[in-house]
């Protein structure tokens, strides 16, 4: 199979990290969100990934994975469909297409077994309002419905699909884009995926155990803990206090600190006299007598003397 990603979005509830770093790359407990993701795809018959790049694509040249890439460029912002439409020229079998907005826990080898036309995952969740929800029959898609106001289905469409008859999903957005079917001035990829159910397509429904935003500067945060809590990286560093759990890389120095919990801590990075938790400190940072809590400090930022939140970009320089 094939694996599309689209990453071309400019990332603006990020910022000030995504003006200089894409947002699928942004660190999260010790990885970018990317890699994140591509780890929960070991085992399955990988042929190549299609990334749709835009904001910052250059970026993804460096992409350190065992698959081969392909990246195609988005110019526009037109919707999901006109993304996964660039990938078309290259794809020859079932695609997997993960938006890069979050990282999940799901059960990927049905996709071995399943008799269908493809899968969406979904997750229950007990604010539906906010989400496109998955509506179905005995684990069969009927509909997706955007932001409901009746508890019609509590299940959140995560963005996670494999469509095993690929033919028919291109089909579905050449119908939606040569009909103009754009609300709210977009193509949608959930209309394509309606076009193959009114024509006889099957598509399951399967749950997902775990399913962590990435989109703002709190959910990332928040994010970071919960990943953590699953998979820490400890270093004993003498002089300090060490609050499990946390993510420290070799290569960062810290001393005279107490760190965690919930901190990852990037290469290059040099903390001294300082108190961090809850919070992501990329590489090469520089923090000294800070007391930070839910924060994110970007690569090469300078901190010192800050006691409070702290969203600092990349090469900042901030003290008080």
């Amino acid at each position: 199979m094939q694996v599309i990603i689209p990453v071309a979005g400019v990332g603006t509830r990020l910022r000030p990290h995504t003006l200089t770093t894409a947002k699928p790359l942004l660190h999260v407990a010790g990885k970018p969100v990317l890699q994140h993701i591509l780890d929960r795809l070991e085992g399955l018959p990988i042929t190549n990934l299609i990334l749709i790049t835009g904001h910052l694509s250059e970026q993804f040249n460096e992409l350190n994975t065992k698959y081969p890439v392909i990246t195609v460029k988005q110019d526009k912002q037109l919707g999901t469909a006109h993304a996964i439409n660039l990938a078309k020229p290259y794809v020859k079998e079932p695609v997997l297409i993960i938006f890069a907005d979050t990282v999940f826990d799901a059960d990927m080898s049905v996709i071995m077994s399943a008799k269908a036309d493809g899968i969406i995952w979904a997750k229950e969740v007990d604010d539906y309002q906010r989400f496109g929800v998955v509506v179905h029959k005995d684990k069969v898609m009927q509909r997706i419905v955007e932001k409901p106001t009746e508890p019609i289905s509590k299940l959140a469409n995560i963005g996670v699909y494999y469509i095993a008859d690929y033919k028919s999903l291109f089909e579905g957005i050449e119908h939606i884009i040569k009909n103009d079917i754009r609300p709210k001035g977009e193509y949608f990829l959930t209309d394509a995926f309606q076009h193959m159910i009114d024509h006889g397509k099957k598509i399951l429904v399967e749950p997902v155990q775990g399913w962590y935003d990435c989109g703002t500067w709190e959910c990332l945060i928040d994010t970071n803990r919960i990943l953590l809590d699953k998979q820490p990286k400890h270093r004993d560093i003498p002089g300090c206090v060490i609050i499990e759990p946390v993510w420290i890389e070799d290569g960062a120095t810290i001393s005279h600190s107490v760190i965690g919990p919930h901190v990852s801590v990037a290469a290059g990075t040099v903390i001294e006299n300082s108190i961090i938790s809850e919070s992501i400190i990329n590489k090469n940072a520089s923090i000294t007598n800070a007391v930070l809590t839910a924060s994110i400090i970007g690569d090469d930022a300078v901190v010192h003397s800050t006691p409070k939140k702290v969203s600092a970009g990349a090469h900042s320089n901030l003290g008080v």
